[in-house]
């Protein structure tokens, strides 16, 4: 993690490169080019400030972040996706929430720090970089040290990525589809996978791979999220491929099993159901035959002893 001064550089920098990116808004894949700072919105239906539904210690985190006095999660409201199975829809999709100003989000953030949770975990970020970054700006200030987490769906412009580096110490983007065609079908994201993939390449080359301090907490590096959707919809094993190959064969990976049918999932057949023993298990097993070994998993019973064996990669 950066010093304090070091950090403030980079966030002025990002704040140089991102003024006046509101007012024909291109932050996000969508570029939608509206003007968000004369109230007109765009595909996530976020406005001028930060719009928050909550700002807590999390314990449910991977190991690393929730540690021992949890995550200092803040969930943004809105978001640049259209999930029909989205967990957090009450905030996500119904756009729950209140808006406050980025001073308030910065004492939100002083605040988790005073809690001694271990660092700020920014959920659905995408749409609010610009007042993130200002925010950070006014925390930092007054004495915000603790890592930054980026924690996303991973439908992210690279090129707005780039402007973070220096400013996000962990990444944490999900891959939630490798074909385009499923991630416009039940998420409205065209390109998910082209934007997506390019994302993560740019992440891995900022921060690297995960580093843990020595009461193992995250410190720093990138830990990609994936939900194991029915139906092989989220073409997992190929994006275990893609990791492998295109970003990091010490990538931390938190492979997940527990998607559930919520909100308009009912609507699709293939994902009106729960993700079952053999499905997961299958990309667990693929997973370890790729040698992706950090990690973690969340445990599923099987028919012998609920444990999946083969990987070094450890339960949540």
């Amino acid at each position: 993690m950066k010093n304090a001064h070091a950090r403030l550089n980079s966030i002025r920098h990002a704040k140089k490169l991102l003024n006046g990116s509101l007012e024909k808004c291109r932050i996000c894949p969508r570029k939608c080019g509206v003007d968000r700072t004369n109230g007109i919105l765009g595909f996530c239906r976020a406005g001028l400030n930060p719009a928050v539904y909550s700002y807590s210690a999390h314990y449910g985190e991977e190991p690393p972040l929730s540690g021992t006095k949890g995550s200092g999660t803040i969930f943004f409201t809105h978001c640049n996706m259209k999930c029909a199975y989205c967990q957090n829809y009450y905030f996500s999709q119904l756009d729950k929430g209140k808006e406050i100003s980025a001073s308030g989000l910065a004492e939100s953030m002083l605040y988790l720090q005073k809690k001694l949770c271990h660092n700020i975990n920014l959920v659905s970020p995408t749409h609010f970089v610009p007042q993130i970054v200002d925010a950070l700006e006014i925390a930092v200030e007054k004495g915000l040290s603790i890592p930054i987490v980026y924690n996303t769906s991973g439908y992210d412009l690279p090129e707005t990525v780039q402007i973070l580096d220096g400013v996000i110490d962990i990444y944490m983007p999900d891959m939630r589809y490798s074909d385009n065609s499923m991630a416009k079908l039940h998420s409205d994201a065209p390109g998910y996978r082209e934007f997506n993939r390019s994302a993560l390449k740019e992440m891995q080359a900022q921060v690297g791979d995960l580093i843990l301090d020595d009461n193992g907490l995250a410190k720093r590096g990138l830990i990609i999220r994936l939900l194991v959707l029915p139906e092989n919809i989220s073409g997992t094993i190929e994006s275990l491929r893609f990791i492998k190959d295109s970003v990091s064969k010490n990538a931390y990976l938190s492979i997940m099993s527990q998607y559930y049918p919520t909100y308009k999932a009912y609507n699709f057949k293939g994902i009106s159901r729960g993700v079952t023993n053999a499905e997961y298990k299958n990309v667990v097993d693929e997973a370890a035959v790729l040698g992706l070994n950090n990690g973690w998993i969340q445990e599923m019973p099987d028919d012998q002893n609920g444990r999946f064996l083969g990987t070094n990669i450890q339960p949540r």
